[in-house]
């Protein structure tokens, strides 16, 4: 129900007369003139143009104010005209191309737009009827359209709106889903942006093999590791949705994949094939069962690794379909040596002709290189940390010391 003080607009032959809101309008009329009002605010929804005086004045009525079409199919759009005079020219226009227009003021015929080459055609089924036919539609075919014709006095230059044409590609949406251990049930649903006029029948893919008995746009059944669902309409198989299936098997990898310095910023990342597109979660092996995730992004990142990262790491890939775990990944974080630190074996009183063994050791990664030292001289090098006296004397007496690198 409109407004009581509702305001409106009119319009002679397409044009918006500036100075009329009343619901009604007088003025003295030539026979050539049509007429059209509009509720202000709502100008996408006017009443057709109207003769005032017989039914040959300039006008143009749209047979379709709005239309949905699929991509990939072919679109009528339809318009009755008359005109008081003979017509001299006559074509379909989209303002949406107007930036290819040579003059942004003066519409140019899609059909002979090189953008729509071998897409258009315009066809004159009857007198005072034009329809402009578009194939192979696209997403970027959605915008409106306007039938224009000029007479030697006279140019239909309407600020009425046309058809809008909508181009919608199908999706399947998950509506409902209930896991078990195997396999998952499901209820998809095949779904549009919007609807296209008539009844509609729909073809569902399983593993791309036609599920027979199903034409409706709704689909229930156990969906298996593997699957993968796709709808189409009847008669537009080629034309069918994006297949829907649970995520693949996830790979992972790591950055920089040279050697890991403690310190560096390090990045694991989890992808998986999956659509709907899948949710990630990471995870460090430890043998808990329940563990907490670390990351529940496609990416973990440390900003500054430390050696007690250092570890075995795995994601997981999940959508509505189903949920798969990747192979481990194992992070080796290298670092300098610690600190050594030094002991004596035995470490009680040590006398002479007895064994004694020194021992340094150092945390690092990969294994440190020891060297020994008595005051300033070298003993021994190698990777065992070790400086055994077999037999020690008194002239073994004095200051030892290691270095590991």
């Amino acid at each position: 129900r409109l407004p009581d003080r509702s305001s409106y607009i009119w319009y002679k032959n397409g044009q918006k007369i500036q100075s009329e809101t009343s619901p009604t309008y007088s003025v003295y009329y030539n026979s050539t003139d049509s007429y059209s009002c509009a509720v202000k605010g709502h100008e996408d929804f006017p009443s057709p143009p109207v003769c005032v005086d017989g039914q040959t004045c300039n006008r143009v009525i749209y047979t379709d104010r709005s239309i949905c079409a699929f991509k990939g199919s072919s679109v009528d759009i339809s318009c009755t005209y008359s005109s008081y005079d003979t017509i001299t020219s006559k074509f379909w226009f989209s303002p949406h191309q107007s930036y290819q227009w040579q003059s942004p003021s003066r519409p140019e015929d899609l059909s002979e737009d090189s953008q729509f080459a071998g897409l258009v055609q315009v066809l004159e089924s009857e007198r005072g009827r034009s329809t402009l036919r578009i194939t192979d539609l696209t997403e970027s075919d959605s915008a409106q359209y306007h039938f224009k014709f000029t007479t030697r006095s006279f140019e239909w230059r309407s600020s009425l709106p046309g058809t809008t044409l909508t181009v919608t590609a199908l999706q399947v949406q998950v509506t409902r889903i209930t896991v078990h251990q195997s396999d998952t049930e499901a209820e998809l649903k095949c779904h549009s942006s919007c609807s296209p006029a008539g009844r509609l029948s729909y073809v569902w893919f399983k593993n791309r093999q036609k599920v027979r008995g199903v034409e409706t746009s709704s689909f229930k059944g156990r969906v298996y590791p593997g699957d993968i669902i796709s709808c189409a309409l009847k008669g537009h198989e080629n034309y069918g949705s994006p297949s829907v299936y649970a995520p693949k098997l996830p790979s992972v990898s790591v950055s920089p994949s040279a050697e890991i310095v403690e310190g560096s910023s390090v990045t694991l990342t989890c992808s998986s094939d999956a659509n709907p597109a899948a949710k990630y979660t990471w995870y460090m092996k430890n043998g808990d069962p329940d563990l907490q995730p670390l990351s529940k992004e496609p990416q973990l990142v440390f900003s500054f690794i430390q050696s007690s990262d250092s570890g075995e790491y795995y994601c997981t890939a999940e959508n509505e379909l189903g949920r798969r775990t990747s192979d481990y990944i194992s992070i080796d974080v290298t670092y300098a040596p610690k600190l050594p630190s030094l002991s004596v074996s035995p470490s009680a009183e040590i006398v002479e002709g007895s064994s004694v063994t020194l021992t340094c050791s150092s945390d690092a990664n990969p294994a440190a290189n020891y060297t020994w030292y008595k005051e300033k001289q070298t003993l021994i090098q190698g990777r065992e940390g070790f400086y055994h006296f077999s037999s020690i004397s008194s002239e073994d007496r004095g200051n030892y010391y290691c270095k590991s690198e």
